[in-house]
C-alpha cells in the first residue's frame, strides 16, 4: 500500500510538471505571436501628370494620359490594399500637385511628388504612365528602373516577367530610365509605361476595364514575387 501511495504521488508530480510545461510553452507561443507582428509593407503609387499637364492624348477615344494613369493607379491601389499593403498615393484626383503660385509648374509638381515619396517611409514605388510615338505601329508596355539601384532593377525584372507571362504586348526586358521620379529617392522604384496611346489598337485596349484589371493583376503578381509574399 505504501508503494502504491508513493507511485500515485510520483504520477501526480509528473502530471503537474507536464501541465506546467504545456502552460509555459503556450505562454511563450503567445508572447512570440504578439512580439512578432506581420510586417506591413508600404508602396507609393504615383499617377503621372495631372492638372494642366494632361500628358499624351488618345486620338480615337480622346482620353488623356493623366486620366488613364489615375484609373490604373486607383485599381492598383485597390488590389494592394486588399493584399494587406499600405498604399500612399501621390495624387488621388485629376488636380495637379504644383503650387498655384509656381512660375514653373512642372518643377513645383515634381518637387511635391518627391516630398510625398520621401516622407512615406515606403518600401516600393511604382510610377504609372502611358507612352506615345509618331509611329502608330509601336505598342507594348515597358518597365524602367534606376540604373545604380539594384533593388530597383530586381523589382523591375519581377514586374516585367509577370507582364510577359500575362499580357500580349510587352516591349522586351526592363530598361534603365533616367527619370526624376526614380532618381529623387533610394527606394526600390520603377516607372511603368503601360502602353502606347499613339497606337490605335492599344489605345482602345488600354481604356477597357477588363484589360485594366488584367494589367494590374499582373503587376500585383510581380509585387508578390519581389516581396516573396
Amino acid at each position: 500500500m505504501k508503494f502504491l501511495t508513493i507511485k500515485k504521488r510520483t504520477l501526480c508530480v509528473l502530471l503537474v510538471g507536464v501541465i506546467l510545461i504545456c502552460s509555459v510553452v503556450g505562454v511563450c507561443h503567445a508572447v512570440r505571436a504578439v512580439s512578432s507582428p506581420k510586417i506591413v509593407r508600404t508602396i507609393v503609387i504615383d499617377a503621372g501628370h495631372g492638372g494642366v499637364d494632361g500628358g499624351c492624348v488618345g486620338k480615337n477615344t480622346g482620353i488623356t494620359e493623366s486620366e488613364l494613369n489615375l484609373i490604373y493607379a486607383k485599381k492598383l491601389q485597390e488590389l494592394c490594399s486588399q493584399a494587406g499593403l499600405r498604399v500612399v498615393m501621390t495624387r488621388a484626383d485629376m488636380n495637379g500637385l504644383y503650387s498655384p503660385f509656381a512660375t514653373n509648374k512642372k518643377k513645383s509638381e515634381m518637387k511635391k511628388r518627391e516630398q510625398i515619396i520621401n516622407e512615406s517611409d515606403a518600401d516600393l514605388l511604382i510610377s504609372i504612365h502611358m507612352n506615345s510615338l509618331p509611329i502608330k505601329s509601336v505598342k507594348g508596355a515597358q518597365v524602367f528602373f534606376r540604373g545604380d539601384n539594384l533593388a530597383s532593377k530586381e523589382f523591375a525584372d519581377s514586374i516585367t516577367n509577370s507582364l510577359k507571362n500575362n499580357l500580349e504586348y510587352i516591349r522586351g526586358d526592363s530598361k534603365i530610365g533616367d527619370y526624376y521620379i526614380l532618381n529623387c529617392n533610394d527606394k526600390a522604384g520603377i516607372l511603368i509605361e503601360c502602353g502606347f496611346l499613339s497606337s490605335p489598337e492599344e489605345e482602345i485596349l488600354l481604356s477597357q476595364s477588363d484589360y485594366i484589371q488584367k494589367f494590374c493583376n499582373a503587376v500585383m503578381v510581380g509585387i508578390f514575387s519581389f516581396l516573396d509574399m
